[in-house]
């Protein structure tokens, strides 16, 4: 059985029930397609398609018929535990096959590279069938990863931050784009300030992967245009305080900001809460789906948020730990990278995906 329990797992299977439009797993991103009347992006059904609940397990028949798997993650947040809803489906339909899959999930109250090496040495010692990592610092875990591939352990990585290239972990499952998604953010951004103005970064943890990818993409992006300039860029942590704290800071020194774009789940709220409390008009892109931050958009404050299919990324994160269990390896069952999709929304998208996500009619 899972460790955590998730408040919202009844929102979750009512979800199910809305998203009969939704089927089969999709890779690669959602993207928005412009207003024909030369307005803002659109989006095309951009809340049906963000998220895909509709799930089965495919043909592979397990070797064995018990399965115990230890996922650790970068820091205790909701982002993970829509993913482990995605986990629980899974371990459901392999129940309902007479396979019981049991696994710990478990992570750091804030994001440690050191914790997550602890927890690493800690589930070595637990005689699990293969051990995951949502990789918290690549330089770090990278290479406790190839020390333990070596040792013999099964070893892969899940959820939005795959190892170093060249690491010897298994498999990844996850986001393979997040470079292009702080690509994507930062260019709508620019697009919405007619390709000119100050903007500053929120980047999330330091060493984080997929953040630092994100803040990469994004500097890339914006740098593309001589009108545009970075004014800052900066470390929140993942934290939603700390981000408003840092935007607060951010807002003083630069007055004349137009733009902030958000790198993590965390930041955007903690950036929209800093905006609407000194009355700034400045633009926010960011990550996510968190309830805080969808009302944001819905009422104007955010812009537009990359919506990451949380579930689907649980959901084939055990797949993948059934097959690697029983000695496979990448191919024809799995591929090494299985890559997750990333929907970019906006406000008009906001109440639709409150109310499948969150159960949320307000």
């Amino acid at each position: 059985m899972t460790i955590k329990r998730l408040s919202f797992l009844f929102a979750a299977v009512l979800t199910v029930l809305v998203l009969t439009a939704c089927s089969g797993s999709s890779s690669g991103q959602e993207t928005a397609v412009e207003d024909s009347s030369g307005g803002d992006a659109v989006t095309d059904s951009s809340a049906l398609s963000a998220v895909d609940f509709d799930h089965e397990l495919d043909p592979y028949v397990p070797q064995k018929d018990h399965y115990s798997f230890y996922f650790t993650y970068k820091i205790v947040h909701p982002w993970w535990d829509a993913v482990a809803l995605g986990m629980e489906e899974a371990q459901r339909q392999y129940l309902d096959r007479g396979i019981a899959v049991t696994y710990e999930y478990m992570a750091a109250e804030a994001a440690s590279a050191a914790d997550q090496e602890e927890r690493l040495l800690a589930a070595e010692k637990g005689g699990y069938d293969v051990i995951g990592v949502d990789v918290a610092d690549a330089e770090v875990i990278s290479k406790a990863l190839d020390q333990m591939v070596d040792a013999g352990y099964k070893v892969m990585t899940f959820s939005s931050s795959d190892a170093l290239e060249g690491c010897s972990r298994i498999a990844y499952v996850g986001n393979t784009h997040n470079t292009q998604d702080g690509a994507d953010l930062a260019e709508a951004l620019c697009k919405k300030l007619g390709y000119k103005g100050k903007v500053a970064i929120l980047v999330g943890s330091a060493g984080a992967p997929c953040h630092e990818d994100r803040a990469f993409g994004a500097e890339t992006a914006i740098m593309a245009y001589g009108d545009m300039e970075i004014v800052a860029k900066e470390y929140d942590n993942d934290s939603v305080d700390t981000a408003y704290e840092l935007t607060m800071q951010i807002l003083k020194d630069n007055p004349d900001l137009d733009g902030i774009v958000c790198c993590n789940m965390s930041n955007p709220v903690g950036a929209a809460r800093a905006v609407t409390e000194t009355g700034s008009d400045v633009v926010i892109v960011g990550m996510d789906h968190d309830k805080e931050a969808l009302h944001y958009l819905k009422n104007g404050v955010i812009y537009c948020l990359g919506v990451q299919d949380c579930f689907s990324i649980g959901f084939d994160t055990i797949q993948v730990a059934v097959k690697i269990a029983d000695g496979n390896q990448p191919g024809e069952l799995f591929p090494e990278k299985t890559d997750e999709t990333t929907t970019i929304i906006y406000q008009e998208d906001a109440a639709l995906m409150l109310e499948l996500l969150y159960g949320d009619a307000s």
